[in-house]
């Protein structure tokens, strides 16, 4: 599949990714005290985590319609994934209690952190070019 037919699905992803990080942040904002303190420190960083990877999601996608490259690619499916391992994961280990979702947490976070190395790979691809 060629690198531009996956950019609409990306897209879709970072539009409903961002809806949900606005509206559970203000429902966070609003009935968020309900929660235990830990729930809700659980709630705070998988949201945080949500969107700012969503920004870097929608802004690495951004580069890849003027630049498609397989590492950005693979930089945005690292960030798709990440987002739903790490902020999924304590999302539901906060809500549902299950200890078991957690193992699901740092592979969400190894993800996002290999979506940034992939976003390195690209700028360095980029130097390359502009020097040949």
């Amino acid at each position: 599949m060629k690198i531009v037919k996956l950019l609409p699905i990306l897209m879709v992803f970072v539009g409903i990714s961002g809806v949900f990080s606005v509206l559970f942040g203000a429902w966070l904002a609003h009935a968020g005290d309900n929660f235990p303190a830990l729930q809700q420190v659980r709630l705070d960083t998988a949201l945080q985590y949500q969107f700012i990877h969503t920004l870097a999601l929608f802004i690495t996608v951004v580069w890849c319609f003027s630049q498609p490259m397989k590492c950005l690619i693979i930089a945005c499916f690292s960030f798709c994934f990440g987002i739903l391992c790490f902020s999924g994961s304590l999302y539901l280990k906060a809500y549902f209690d299950l200890a078991i979702i957690g193992k699901l947490t740092p592979f969400g976070g190894g993800l996002l952190a290999l979506g940034w190395l992939f976003i390195s790979f690209a700028g360095f691809s980029v130097t390359k070019l502009k020097k040949s």
